[in-house]
Formats: C-alpha cells, sequence, structure tokens
C-alpha cells in the first residue's frame, strides 16, 4: 500500500521548483503586514478589537520551473489523473505530434496554473492551487525512440493482482491537483479537448482525494492510518527519486497503482490486530517500537520472547527502506471512493528506477499482512518529464 521511507523530511522539491522558499517567507511577512493594516482600518469602522484578521487569500503555484510542481509542490486537497494514447504512426510522424501535444498541454496548464485560461469557468475566482505534471509511457517512448531513462518500463504483474487494462497504462500520463474539485473538472476536459485536436484520446480517468488535515499533519488513508509520515529528504531525493545529473535530473518516474481496500472488513479487526498488519498504531502513526510519529521503525527489535516487535508480516518492516540499501520512494497517494464496494488508495510512488517499487511490492506481494484486504485493480507508469522554463515547452529532451 505504501512503502515505509524512515526519518520524516520536508518533502523534496523546494530547490529548482520554481519557488522561493525566501520569497515566500518574505511574501507571508508582506501578507501578515497587510492583514494587520487592515485590521486598523476595520478597527477604525468599529470591528471589535478582538478579532483577527481576515485570512489571507490563496497564492497561484508557478507552473514554470526545473520541476514539474506537481511533484515539489504541497500536496493538494484533490486530484485527478487521466492517461491519453495517441494514434500509432511512423516514427516522424508520431514525433512531430507529439511535440505539438506537449506544447500545447504546457500553454494550457500554464495559464490555468496562473489564473490566465481562456476558459470562464477557470476565471474570476480565487487561485485553485493548480499543479499538474506530465509523464511518458514506456510504450510511446519505445515506439518513437524518446530520450528517456533506461530504466523506464512497466512493472511486473504481481502475485494477488487484478488489473483492469481499461484503467491503467497509456502514452501519456497527466496528473492534476488543486485545493477542491471544481477546477480539476474543467482542467481534465481542456486537456482531454486538447488530447482530441492532436488525434489522442483519454484511455482512462481518476479523481481522488486527501483527508481534511491541520498543515503540517500527515492525512489518513481510508484504513484510518496516517499515509505518507516517512518522505525522503532532497538529498535523499537526489539519490532515490530525480534523475542522475544530466538529461534526466530534474525528471523522475511515476508508479501509480490503483488499490482497492476492504475497509469495513478491516475495520472489524482489534485495533491491536491492524496495529501489528501495519507496524504502527491507529491513534497517533507512531511505530510500534517508537514513541512518536516520525520516529524510525526498528524493524530489527524484538520482544523479551525472541519475535519482533514489529512482525514479519507487517507492513511497515517489509517495506522498509533498510531492507533495501537505503533505497527510498517518494509518496504522494490519494484516496479514492467510486462506489459501495470500491474505495481505497490511488498510490503514487516516484522514484529514479521502477525497478526499486517492483523490489518492496514483491515483498508484500508475498506475505503482507494487510494482503486479504487489498486488490491492486490498476498500474500505470510513466517518466515525469522535467519542468519547462519560461518561454519553453514541456518535454523538450525528448529529442536528442
Amino acid at each position: 500500500m505504501h512503502a515505509e521511507t524512515g526519518k520524516a523530511r520536508k518533502e523534496p522539491g523546494a530547490v529548482g521548483s520554481g519557488v522561493d522558499r525566501r520569497a515566500l517567507i518574505a511574501g507571508g511577512g508582506a501578507v501578515l503586514a497587510a492583514g494587520v493594516g487592515a485590521g486598523v482600518v476595520a478597527l477604525g469602522r468599529g470591528r471589535p478589537a478582538g478579532s483577527p484578521p481576515p485570512p489571507s487569500a490563496p497564492v497561484a503555484v508557478p507552473f514554470h520551473g526545473e520541476r514539474q510542481a506537481g511533484v515539489t509542490a504541497p500536496q493538494q486537497p484533490a486530484t485527478v489523473l487521466l492517461a491519453l494514447d495517441l494514434v500509432p504512426a511512423a516514427t516522424s510522424d508520431g514525433r512531430a505530434v507529439l511535440r505539438s501535444l506537449l506544447g500545447e498541454l504546457t500553454r494550457v496548464l500554464a495559464e490555468a496554473a496562473g489564473g490566465t485560461s481562456t476558459d470562464p469557468r477557470l476565471r474570476g475566482a480565487e487561485p485553485a492551487q493548480l499543479t499538474s505534471l506530465v509523464g511518458v509511457g514506456p510504450g510511446l517512448a519505445a515506439r518513437l525512440a524518446l530520450n528517456v531513462p533506461p530504466a523506464l518500463a512497466d512493472v511486473p504483474a504481481f502475485p494477488g493482482d487484478r488489473l483492469d487494462p481499461a484503467r491503467g497504462g497509456g502514452d501519456l500520463v497527466v496528473q492534476l491537483c488543486a485545493a477542491d474539485r471544481w477546477p480539476l473538472t474543467v482542467l481534465a476536459e481542456l486537456v482531454g479537448a486538447v488530447g482530441k485536436s492532436a488525434g489522442a484520446g483519454v484511455r482512462w480517468t481518476q479523481s481522488g482525494f486527501l483527508a481534511r488535515t491541520a498543515p503540517g499533519t500527515t492525512p489518513r488513508n481510508l484504513f484510518g492510518f496516517k499515509d505518507g509520515t516517512a518522505n525522503p529528504d532532497e538529498t535523499a531525493a537526489r539519490q532515490w527519486v530525480w534523475g542522475p545529473p544530466g538529461p534526466y535530473e530534474h525528471g523522475t518516474v511515476l508508479v501509480y497503482r490503483r488499490i482497492r481496500m476492504d475497509t469495513a472488513a478491516f475495520a472489524a479487526l482489534p485495533e491491536d490486530r491492524r496495529n501489528l498488519a501495519m507496524g504502527r498504531r491507529l491513534t497517533d502513526g507512531t511505530p510500534l517500537t517508537g514513541t512518536a510519529e516520525h520516529d524510525d521503525p526498528d524493524i530489527y527489535a524484538k520482544n523479551p520472547d525472541g519475535s519482533y516487535v514489529i512482525p514479519n508480516t507487517a507492513h511497515v518492516r517489509l517495506s522498509s527502506p533498510r531492507l533495501d540499501a537505503g533505497a527510498r520512494m517518494l509518496r504522494r497517494g490519494y484516496s479514492y471512493d467510486d462506489a459501495p464496494d470500491d474505495r481505497g488508495l490511488l498510490f503514487c510512488a516516484f522514484v529514479r528506477d521502477p525497478a526499486q517499487f517492483s523490489k518492496v511490492q514483491e515483498r508484500l506481494a508475498a506475505k503482507d499482512a494487510l494482503n486479504p484486504f487489498l486488490v491492486h485493480t490498476a498500474s500505470a507508469v510513466a517518466y515525469v518529464l522535467p519542468g519547462a522554463p519560461e518561454g519553453g515547452v514541456l518535454g523538450e529532451g525528448l529529442w536528442g
């Protein structure tokens, strides 16, 4: 369901993401000063002295930068993923179509993020903090001989998978995120229209959401556990998430899995059994060997009788980076609820090499205590392109 990644860190991507932290801090100070000034004026108009200033307006997330904001920006509460398939064509013709399509996607996504879209449904409201990512699937990369990381490949089928081809795969994978669902519906429609004009059809779409949480806290999945507690910091991400120095340096690989969860059956277990299955405590996310949520799970700690404190079949143990020489994934998962008997997790992991996901999933598929309550129903892999600079377009490195 997720990869345990050890000590919690600030989410990677601030460096080169197009967002200057010092500028944000300075901007926050300006907003605060403006709020105080507004409060003084309000007092003069009779507002009670103890009332707080109005909240600051949301700020748009820049589209342009070394890395795509759909990976680097703080995770938004709502998401829509969709995949496009291009009409098969000769390599030269296919490349021309893809180049044109990526140019139009860059324009549409940048305008939507910046609040300059010509669609009236995306104008006139406060910034929705739209972010996006665009990735190229391994099948398209092979057909058009694109310059992508050599490791890009679909992950294999695993025991217990019940994958629906109509819900996974795709030549292009696009993920849209925002503060609420409304702009995502509109933007997904615009992305589909751009694809259609280039002869590409929408293969599948999937919406998801996050649980409401206080800023800086970890959201919970539909099993009730905190999901995404530990992600690699920027130093670790440069080793395990982002590409090596060179043409892929600011790109990464998305591994997407749609995982149906039997929430009712899992909730029927006694809480202590749920804790043992996960390797963490339901109440606060603390590992069974720790005292706080962000403590590093000690998968080698034993009870007096010699048994492991975190059981051999616990999800946390099987996904521990200690079993893979420290290799880590950046996880940005979402919940979904498509029907009373079809709800679960949209697992979105970002890695340099999808083989790292496969190593973890092979262990989980073999003996994860959560397996009786999980079914993987869709899968996709895509090379998330480096970001586009101002005046540039996504995918400029694909043709080398």
